[in-house]
């Protein structure tokens, strides 16, 4: 065998091997189609995710952009001395760097996610924390008390309209 058709040897048998895992199993007494939809939905019926999903996009285009406006603004507001690193409206993220408060000594950074266009209190998640790690509880708490009456006096405004 000469050197040329020994790589040609080589470079057939990974290309071979790389494409076996390209394809569904093989299993007896199923059809391609069924083959191919049991890996695709596994046995339970419902569908696995993949990597194609990646290029499919949300599955629920009528919840992108659903967050509550009256607890984002809030989060905003009551949150104005701290640097905001990034925002995004469409999940509801906002993402904070370290800042003091006015009259206090400590910084602090926080994430905030809002995760539904409901004015409810399970529609925030807020995680604070300083220089030194996480904040107790009862600072977290006054917070989000902060936050939500903020949100509610937004709303109470907002129906005068």
């Amino acid at each position: 065998m000469t050197a040329i058709s020994r790589k040609a040897a080589i470079l057939l048998a990974g290309a071979a091997f790389a494409l076996s895992a390209c394809g569904a199993q093989f299993t007896p007494g199923k059809s391609a189609d069924e083959a191919l939809e049991t890996e695709i939905y596994g046995s339970g019926g419902r569908p696995q995710s993949t990597v194609w999903d990646f290029f499919r996009g949300p599955q629920d285009r009528s919840r992108i952009g659903r967050v509550n406006k009256y607890i984002w603004n809030a989060s905003l507001e009551v949150l104005d001395f701290l640097p905001v690193a990034s925002v995004d409206p469409f999940t509801g993220v906002i993402v904070t760097g370290y800042g003091t408060p006015p009259g206090g000594g400590r910084s602090y950074r926080a994430t905030v996610y809002v995760t539904d266009p409901a004015l409810d209190a399970r529609s925030l998640n807020l995680a604070l924390q300083t220089r030194a790690g996480p904040v107790s509880a009862e600072t977290l708490r006054a917070i989000e008390d902060a936050i939500l009456t903020r949100a509610r006096q937004l709303r109470a405004q907002d129906s005068k309209l």
